[in-house]
């Protein structure tokens, strides 16, 4: 099995129902679901066609992206490896990271400098090598909200219960 420093693809299939099922070079496979990133991506309105869904191709010596050339759409490796580890995550704290991961598009310094970790630790989060803690998640929910980068914050903040002090 080859390693991986940067999520590279070997191949990919289309299935049914807008799936694609992606083969990485170092042996990694997954499912991935496009339905929900082909309701919200208006670039991507082409691929809502089944037969034109199915045209995806990986370019052999490459694989750095999923192309449909008739359409002039490319998707990244990287990108599809997050979506694909969000999608398949074994418990709620490691989609929670891994959705964190791809919403915002941090790379593993990024996401380490913004938790206030070492790389080798968002990677072991994102490999699975390690169980994503429970206050990881909430960091990065917290994250988000301090940003402004996620509905959950405007619902965070009209939800506030006023304190004591401030009720009539």
């Amino acid at each position: 099995m080859a390693s991986m420093k940067r999520p590279r693809l070997k191949r990919v299939k289309a299935l049914a129902g807008h799936r694609l099922r992606m083969t990485f070079v170092d042996g990694h496979t997954c499912t991935l679901d496009f339905a929900p990133l082909l309701a919200e991506s208006p670039g991507l309105a082409a691929l809502r066609d089944e037969a034109a869904f199915a045209k995806a191709i990986v370019i052999a010596g490459e694989g750095w992206a999923v192309v449909w050339p008739e359409h002039d759409i490319q998707i990244g490796a990287d990108t599809l490896w997050l979506d694909g580890q969000a999608q398949n995550a074994p418990d709620e704290n490691s989609r929670i990271f891994a959705q964190w991961r791809a919403r915002n598009g941090l790379s593993l310094a990024a996401a380490a400098k913004a938790l206030g970790m070492t790389t080798r630790t968002i990677s072991a989060y994102g490999t699975g090598a390690r169980p994503v803690p429970h206050y990881i998640a909430l960091a990065c929910k917290g994250w988000e909200a301090q940003h402004g980068r996620c509905a959950c914050s405007q619902i965070l903040l009209s939800s506030a219960v006023p304190s004591p002090r401030n009720r009539v």
